[in-house]
């Protein structure tokens, strides 16, 4: 365990952080996280229909979610273009090269034939086709990105502003003819091109297997200092895909039917109870600790805590880089999926059908709002007494170390 322990500390996370700085990989990780406030528009808007729905006299903030959420693949393909310059250190495309993504965009996924309606549009710009604003970013920032090697007329006499106008102008237009050429010539359809080859990945994604994954991987890599937010790039797609094809299925009056949501994941605050590798049940156990240091630590930790906000457990215990406590973090993120996807999967408890993309509403509160089921206390509560089980046998061998080093100190002292 301790060479398995070194190897973590010294050669795996260390490579890791190295990779995922790398600007490619930085600026799609950077994207997902400028879009949340986005996300998180239309979540409150999720919220206050609750409020709405028991006072009718309310007035309807409707249409405010349609343009925020309703729009991410446009603010996502504008973002994802203006981290890759950002990232590559090209500050002078940064608002350029993102305008341009979105003619691009609407280039890709304009809705031609019997199908060319505003509403076909609408659609194609939603969380839907999230992906296909990525890829149309990064292609957008692949062009600006070799342009802006070259260093066109960057040592002639012609005004700077002039010189600027024409860097803009023929990157853009080589975008453009690039597009044209595609959607237009070729008549290729980008948006059901993409779907289809994301296809097989979503799917996957909404079976148990992908479900353990989605929740296994990242909380393996927080465990060894790499933060969670770097999978967004990969989970948010696939969430958001997840929780629009419900909203649409409840409003067409069919069943939610995608378990594998940012709602049921994060929101919802069973397989997140604490925060990312489910760690309410150590700070509690911390709480009543023999252990001077760790009791303390619990007392201060349990505030965040209970809003899901868990770096200061993960990092103050620590479970990071600790071989006792990294083993229960890593068991809660195959517990916790399997758990969920039983009670949903058997009708025991709701399928979320509303964006409430917010992962720091106290539970069983956030529970039951995002389900719209009051059976969700009782799961919540029995989860959690799962939870203090899985963690209590490690936390106790942990504890023992930590009492013994006290005992040290004080025969030191």
């Amino acid at each position: 365990m301790k060479k398995f322990m070194d190897w973590l500390a010294n050669s795996f996370a260390p490579a890791a952080s190295k990779l995922f700085s790398r600007p490619w990989l930085s600026a799609v990780s950077s994207c997902m996280q400028k879009v949340v406030p986005f996300i998180l528009t239309g979540s409150v808007v999720y919220v206050y229909n609750v409020a709405r729905y028991f006072l009718p006299a309310l007035p309807d903030l409707s249409p405010i979610a349609s343009y925020s959420f309703g729009l991410i693949t446009l603010i996502v393909a504008f973002m994802m273009t203006n981290q890759c310059m950002e990232k590559l250190n090209h500050p002078e495309y940064t608002i350029n090269g993102g305008l341009a993504a979105i003619c691009i965009l609407f280039m890709g996924v304009m809705p031609k034939g019997e199908s060319a309606d505003l509403g076909t549009l609408m659609s194609n710009l939603g969380a839907s086709g999230i992906a296909v604003g990525m890829i149309i970013g990064i292609f957008v920032s692949i062009i600006f990105h070799l342009w802006g090697k070259l260093h066109f007329l960057k040592d002639s006499s012609i005004p700077d502003f002039l010189t600027s106008w024409i860097n803009t102008i023929l990157p853009f237009v080589i975008s453009l003819s690039i597009s044209m050429v595609l959607f237009n010539i070729l008549e290729i359809d980008l948006f059901q091109v993409v779907l289809a080859t994301i296809k097989p990945v979503t799917n996957f994604a909404q079976t148990l297997p992908g479900f353990i994954l989605i929740c296994l991987i990242p909380a393996f890599f927080y465990t060894v200092g790499v933060s969670s937010w770097l999978w967004d790039a990969v989970t948010m797609p696939i969430f958001l895909t997840g929780i629009q094809a419900n909203i649409d299925a409840v409003a067409a009056g069919q069943p939610a039917v995608n378990i594998v949501t940012y709602e049921a994941t994060f929101t919802m605050a069973f397989i997140t109870i604490g925060g990312m590798c489910a760690t309410l049940g150590l700070n509690l156990l911390m709480c009543i600790s023999k252990s001077k240091q760790l009791k303390t630590m619990g007392r201060v930790f349990l505030v965040p805590s209970i809003f899901n906000i868990n770096e200061p457990v993960m990092f103050g215990a620590p479970v990071v880089f600790n071989p006792i406590l990294m083993l229960p973090a890593w068991i809660n993120a195959i517990v916790g999926p399997i758990y969920v996807w039983i009670l949903m999967s058997g009708g025991l408890l709701k399928i979320p059908s509303k964006l409430i993309h917010v992962g720091q509403i106290p539970a069983p509160f956030s529970s039951m709002l995002v389900t719209e089921d009051f059976r969700a206390i009782i799961w919540w509560v029995i989860y959690l007494a799962i939870n203090i089980l899985i963690w209590y046998p490690f936390f106790k061998v942990y504890e023992k170390t930590k009492l013994m080093e006290e005992q040290a100190m004080t025969e030191k002292n």
